[in-house]
Formats: structure tokens, C-alpha cells, sequence
């Protein structure tokens, strides 16, 4: 059971330009990113099923897909921060499929440490490994990173989690499963590294 977000009291900023507000002004303005952030496990769990609608001509959903990789991820003994990365990495593919790794990947910033945001940044240039090379596309584009101190964690990430994750006889955890592990990701105190 999730716990009442914080409410504004009716209050309202008087200013109608940022560089007009007061100190009064942002602070009535200090609570509104919780109010947002409180439901951000819950829109990310939607997002999440919302792949189970998606039709795709794979033997899966992307819905079952993510849950295949965060379950080969948990198998593995990944943390679960790592686990809850791999069930949310094609999350952004509902806003953005071209763009889909950064977009994820900005999403769960605040919340994730700097190897994992690099991996979900990353993925999809490295998970072309598998199929670039079939639409007359460079396989080891992924080889520009080569050398950078999360590549072999990328590497790992698509190799054993993500590229065999298309199985319809892989028995796969439910997203109940999980869920707990992405309610304590997604509630931790965001840090806003620099861009």
C-alpha cells in the first residue's frame, strides 16, 4: 500500500516569470517535485505492462522480454538495483523506440548508480552487436567505447541478459516479483549529478 503524496493546500505561486518568484514563492514550489516523484514507481510499473500491449513480431512481449532479462539478471546474482535496471530498460521504448536506452537511462538517473545509467545509456549501441551487421550497419559500433570502465559491464548486460531474452519457454518471474525492488530503487533520495 503506497502512503498519500503531499499536497500544495491550495497555495500558488504569485509570480508568472521564474526570475520574479520569491523565497515565499519556491517555497510553496519545494513539495511539487515529490508530488511527482511519489507516483514515479507506479508510472514505471504502467509503463512497464504497457509493453505487454505492444504487438511485436518477436515470440514475446517486450513486457516479457524485460521480465526474462531482470530474471536472468536476478540468476546471475545481479544487485538488485541491477535487477530493476534490467527489467525497466526498454521502458523507454514507449516514448522514444530510436532513442529509446537514453531515454530510460535519463529517467532512472537520480536513482541508479553511475555504471548502471552508462549500461541503460549505452545498450542499444551494444546489443547491435547482434543485429546491426543485418541492416548494413556496423556490428562493433559499440567498439568507439572500448576502454571506458563500464564497456565490459555493457557487454555482460546485453550478452547475458538482454539479447537471449526472447524465449517463450524461458520461465520467467511475474512483474510482482519485482516490484518491491523497484519501489526501493525508485524512493531513494535522487542525485542530481552534473550534466
Amino acid at each position: 500500500m503506497t502512503e498519500e503524496p503531499p499536497g500544495f493546500g491550495g497555495h500558488k505561486v504569485a509570480f508568472t516569470a521564474m526570475a520574479e518568484g520569491s523565497a515565499a514563492d519556491y517555497a510553496v514550489l519545494a513539495p511539487f517535485a515529490d508530488v511527482f516523484r511519489h507516483g514515479l514507481a507506479d508510472r514505471m510499473l504502467g509503463w512497464l505492462r504497457q509493453l505487454d500491449d505492444a504487438e511485436t513480431p518477436y515470440r514475446v512481449s517486450l513486457l516479457d522480454h524485460c521480465l526474462q532479462s531482470a530474471t536472468r539478471a536476478e540468476a546471475d546474482g545481479a544487485d538488485d538495483e541491477t535487477v530493476v535496471c534490467a527489467l525497466l530498460h526498454d521502458v523507454g521504448d514507449l516514448i522514444s523506440p530510436d532513442n529509446h536506452s537514453a531515454v530510460v537511462a535519463e529517467m532512472l538517473r537520480p536513482y541508479v548508480s553511475e555504471q548502471n545509467h552508462w549500461v541503460l545509456r549505452h545498450h542499444g549501441i551494444f546489443q547491435g552487436y547482434y543485429y546491426f551487421h543485418h541492416y548494413g550497419e556496423d556490428r562493433d559500433a559499440r567498439e568507439r567505447f572500448a576502454g571506458h570502465e563500464h564497456y565490459q559491464a555493457c557487454v555482460d548486460f546485453c550478452h547475458r541478459w538482454d539479447q537471449p531474452s526472447f524465449d517463450p519457454d524461458f520461465p520467467t518471474h511475474p512483474i510482482e516479483h519485482f516490484e518491491a525492488r523497484v519501489r526501493e530503487v525508485l524512493a531513494r533520495q535522487p542525485r542530481f549529478p552534473a550534466a
